[in-house]
């Protein structure tokens, strides 16, 4: 007697955990048809440098290895790229709200992969950030820095706000659709103020000095000023920088497989 045929109904799981260029280019097609993320994260840091970096009663000074207006430019560029990858992360909380998170528990996409892919077409959206404050300060010619310093600012802006891509996936499994970018802006805001972006650190007292060098965007802001400042390097710039990264990702990807087993 014959034995039945057994069927496997399994899928294989595909290379990279579902990681694809295919995949990709949905998720940046999505995300540059919105015109309200790209005001915000493209136009305003543009404003911004224009309104500040181009005063003409301090931008000239000397400031380390350029001037004034270099500085401020960083500082924006930093500021856009900070907000483009933290809204690129934090979209899946629409998602969520519309279903997809479930449906992408019955796919082989690994939760690793996914986060991947989150990234990945954030930074896409960082780097136009960066390269539009940065093409403005060109156009302008008042940043003054060497011509190196131009693009090692300009690369370690875009590829350290990595961080915050993984701040906004962890806030965006963690929060309801209708809170989530509320509570993003005012986290961004003190995270801004307390890493020094926006005012200079020798203004605080000590005790806060010694604060803001726990948050999480004081080692990204001093190292992308470093090329300019100069001075003496700290390691704990780059342990600031990783630490939190790994709190984010790991809280990002933590958050993502609760949401997707809840089928």
């Amino acid at each position: 007697m014959s034995r039945p045929m057994e069927i496997k109904l399994s899928r294989p799981v595909p290379p990279l955990g579902g990681f694809s260029l295919g995949i990709i280019k949905l998720e940046a097609r999505r995300i540059l048809r919105n015109r309200r993320t790209l005001i915000s994260t493209v136009v305003i840091p543009v404003v911004f440098f224009l309104i500040f970096g181009l005063n003409k009663a301090y931008s000239n000074l000397r400031y380390g290895n350029g001037n004034l207006s270099a500085f401020i430019m960083v500082s924006m560029a930093l500021y856009g790229a900070v907000i483009a990858t933290t809204s690129g992360g934090a979209m899946v909380s629409v998602e969520r709200a519309l279903g997809w998170s479930r449906q992408l528990r019955i796919t082989p996409l690994s939760p690793l992969s996914y986060i991947s892919i989150k990234m990945v077409t954030s930074l896409l959206l960082g780097l136009i950030s960066v390269l539009a404050v940065f093409i403005a300060g060109i156009v302008t010619h008042q940043p003054s820095m060497p011509v190196e310093i131009w693009i090692i600012t300009g690369v370690a802006v875009w590829i350290g706000s990595l961080l915050f891509t993984a701040f906004g996936l962890f806030l965006g499994y963690l929060l309801p659709s209708e809170n989530v970018m509320q509570v993003l802006g005012f986290a961004l805001m003190l995270f801004s103020f307390g890493g020094g972006l926006f005012i200079p650190l020798s203004q605080f007292s000590h005790s806060l000095r010694t604060a803001a060098e726990f948050t999480p965007l004081y080692g990204l802001n001093q190292l992308v000023h470093f090329p300019i400042i100069g001075g003496r390097f700290r390691l704990s710039w780059i342990l600031n920088l990783v630490g939190w990264l790994a709190i984010f990702s790991s809280g990002a990807i933590w958050r993502f497989s609760r949401d997707t087993s809840r089928v």
